[in-house]
């Protein structure tokens, strides 16, 4: 039996909030600090932001995906 529909909210919240917070670590060590112009840092922590909410979302889609995906083999086999 499948998880109910509250389970898999559960699931992809923290999955997502998980991932971004991951991304957000992992961008950090990229010196974007090179490119942005100077006195814009409101916008450096904003591109930060939204590029971890971005990369964060689409690796925790995939996982979702994947795990949904591979539950659903079992219907190749009956």
């Amino acid at each position: 039996m499948g998880l109910l529909n509250g389970e898999q909210a559960i699931i992809a919240i923290l999955a997502n909030v998980f991932f971004i917070g991951i991304s957000f670590y992992a961008l950090q060590a990229i010196m974007i600090e090179k490119v942005i112009k100077k006195n814009r840092v409101f916008q450096a922590q904003l591109f930060y932001i939204l590029a971890s909410i971005l990369l964060g979302s689409t690796v925790a889609n995939f996982f979702l995906n994947l795990t949904a995906w591979s539950n659903q083999l079992q219907y190749l086999f009956n």
